[in-house]
């Protein structure tokens, strides 16, 4: 049995010039007979407008640990899916097996943790006339590698959280809280 029960991590890496190819997944990773566990098995049904659907790198290529992604937001028509279930799903499959080979994540025990991961594309990315599917899978590529590493290590650590909460704020709050 797995000593991983259940951690989490998150991780944003920012598009290239004049793209709207962000990338901010969120991770649970855990344990099959944990919450972890549970949760994946209760997310096989689908939920209207938000399409749950296995990381695979490519036809019949599922990623071990299996690893379930879902979308944070609803999901607008099918070029949206399409992105989502093409290049996203092939960067977040790519970046796991990479993490194992790295060793961020344990070669021994795969079979017994799952992955649950939330995604959020941009709306505007289906109808970008100039969008560059290679940052697409650029960003998130690099986002869910980085999540997983801290979702691993236990980062940000409480102390790390402490000693920065008057110098860092949310990149949403400029000019609206004074620290």
């Amino acid at each position: 049995m797995s000593e991983i029960w259940f951690r989490a991590g998150e991780a944003t890496v920012l598009a290239s010039e004049g793209q709207v190819t962000d990338a901010m997944p969120e991770i649970l990773i855990g344990s099959v007979r944990g919450p972890v566990g549970h949760a994946f098995a209760s997310m096989m049904g689908q939920s209207a407008g938000h399409t749950r659907m296995f990381v695979i790198r490519d036809l019949n290529q599922m990623v071990r640990p299996p690893a379930i992604m879902t979308s944070k937001v609803t999901i607008p028509n099918a070029a949206y899916v399409d992105l989502l279930g093409g290049v996203v799903q092939a960067a977040f499959g790519d970046a796991i097996v990479d993490s194992i080979s790295e060793g961020t994540l344990p070669k021994d025990g795969l079979d017994d943790l799952c992955m649950i991961i939330t995604v959020w594309l941009d709306p505007r990315c289906p109808e970008d006339p100039n969008l560059d599917k290679k940052d697409l899978y650029r960003t998130n590529y690099e986002a869910l590698k980085i999540a997983i590493g801290r979702a691993m290590k236990g980062e940000p650590t409480t102390k790390e959280l402490i000693a920065n909460r008057k110098t860092i704020k949310h990149y949403a709050l400029d000019g609206v809280i004074d620290y």
